[in-house]
């Protein structure tokens, strides 16, 4: 089972919220998901982020694989290099 960590929409049309998530890779994008570990609401100034570090590193030491705006708002939060 491939795990990646993820965004999924929340929110209303033209107003985004995001969840930080765990998820199976095959499962869809607002479908279901192992645990959640933080949020991202991009529409407040300056961009509001809060992940759980711990467990963030927890599942990157399980071999969970970020996507490429996840890596970015791990790295904006300081939990990863």
């Amino acid at each position: 089972m491939a795990v990646k960590m993820r965004l999924t929409r929340m929110g209303a049309k033209k107003a985004p919220f995001y969840r930080v998530i765990v998820a199976d890779s095959r499962s869809p994008r607002d479908g279901r998901f192992i645990e959640e570990i933080g949020y991202y609401n991009p529409l407040t100034n300056p961009a509001e982020i809060k992940i759980d570090a711990e467990k963030a590193k927890k599942w990157l030491g399980n071999g969970a694989q970020p996507t490429e705006t996840v890596k970015a708002l791990l790295k904006k939060s300081g939990i990863v290099d």
